[in-house]
């Protein structure tokens, strides 16, 4: 059952990129990213992060290649993987080339940091014969040492001219497969950055705020950047930075695009937060369907509602639904309608069951 949003988000046309076989920018859909925090070289762990990133929901993943024992790994690495790997490569241009050559599918760079030309142009050698593209990655905290004399501080005009910057160390050596990130800690600084350079390229644009904290500040304080900018229609692809699991990362990027009506992959459950009026535990039940249905990855909508003051009013409006009712008997939505009357305990058995059944009917 679909909704039609209250507001549509007009997305800006930017240049399409390749990731791998993800294509970024354009039309195609708004990708979630994260980034390994296993040690490269321990090429088990770094694996098992990768495929666990995949599974809840991740396009893309970066990993940090700091040496050369690092970037070798890679080429193990991707032989176990089933996403495109994006190398982290800061200052040693022999990195990014190494990378490049052992199945990157990206680089994370910052040019004006590697040095000279020459170095410049090997990279962007080895990358166009690996098929590789490039992210320019401009942060807040690592700014060029005369772009930071020059603005006195980081602000939204030093971040974009050191992407411009970048842009055309890029463009003069006529590379053009890159994405660009102006990232800040402060979300008021990202904002401003990032709208200020949507006005000046067509690049696509990779999200994010930096170093953002733990799961819960983290979380809020990516949702308010990162959703504000998706919002405005800016934005190709996007990364939670958060102090947690990689997984949690991927999690929380997934929900901010479900709630703009951006992508949809698997459950999206509205829940009360439940009240003396409940006639389940609401809380509970919700914590458990969580997890008892992170395996479905169609889009489906579940309203998981204590009472009937809002409960048939939600319910109405998603694919499934449940109302707490008197005396244990809640009722059962179904597309909208009311279909059963069903008991307490049986509840989360009963949703799990429809919730598989759709999921079933859609993919076929």
């Amino acid at each position: 059952m679909s909704v039609r949003p209250f507001r549509d988000i007009k997305r800006k046309k930017t240049k399409v990129i390749n990731v791998g076989p993800v294509k970024i920018g354009g039309d195609n859909p708004i990708s979630v990213q994260s980034m390994t925090n296993t040690i490269t070289t321990d090429v088990k762990a770094t694996i098992k992060q990768i495929n666990d990133i995949t599974e809840e929901g991740a396009d893309i993943v970066r990993v940090s290649c700091p040496d050369e024992s690092s970037t070798l790994a890679l080429k193990e690495i991707v032989k176990h993987v089933s996403i495109p790997v994006v190398a982290d490569i800061h200052f040693h241009y022999k990195r990014a080339i190494e990378a490049a050559e052992n199945g990157a599918s990206c680089l994370r760079i910052n040019p004006g940091n590697i040095g000279d030309a020459s170095k410049i142009h090997e990279i962007l050698k080895a990358a166009k014969n690996n098929n590789c593209s490039i992210r320019v990655g401009v942060n807040a905290g690592s700014l060029e040492k005369d772009i930071l004399e020059k603005f006195k501080e980081p602000c939204p005009e030093a971040l974009v001219e050191s992407a411009q910057r970048n842009i055309k160390i890029l463009e003069d050596k006529d590379f053009f497969n890159f994405k660009i990130s102006v990232k800040s800690s402060d979300v008021f600084l990202s904002i401003a950055a990032y709208r200020q350079l949507s006005e000046v390229t067509d690049y696509p644009l990779h999200l994010g705020i930096t170093e953002a904290g733990g799961f819960v500040s983290g979380s809020i304080k990516s949702s308010i950047g990162i959703g504000s900018l998706l919002m405005d229609g800016i934005g190709d692809t996007i990364r939670i930075s958060l102090s947690d699991n990689p997984t949690q990362e991927v999690k929380i990027g997934n929900e901010i695009l479900k709630s703009l009506n951006l992508r949809n992959r698997g459950v999206k459950i509205i829940s009360c937060p439940s009240c003396a009026r409940q006639a389940f535990q609401v809380i509970d039940t919700v914590k458990i369907l969580e997890e008892k249905l992170a395996h479905i990855k169609t889009p489906i909508t579940l309203s998981i509602i204590g009472c009937v003051v809002n409960g048939p009013g939600e319910a109405a409006m998603t694919d499934i639904g449940i109302t707490g009712g008197g005396k244990g008997n809640n009722m059962l939505y179904l597309s909208g309608v009311q279909n059963e009357k069903v008991l307490t305990e049986d509840i989360i058995n009963k949703v799990i069951s429809e919730v598989e059944k759709k999921a079933s009917e859609l993919e076929n």
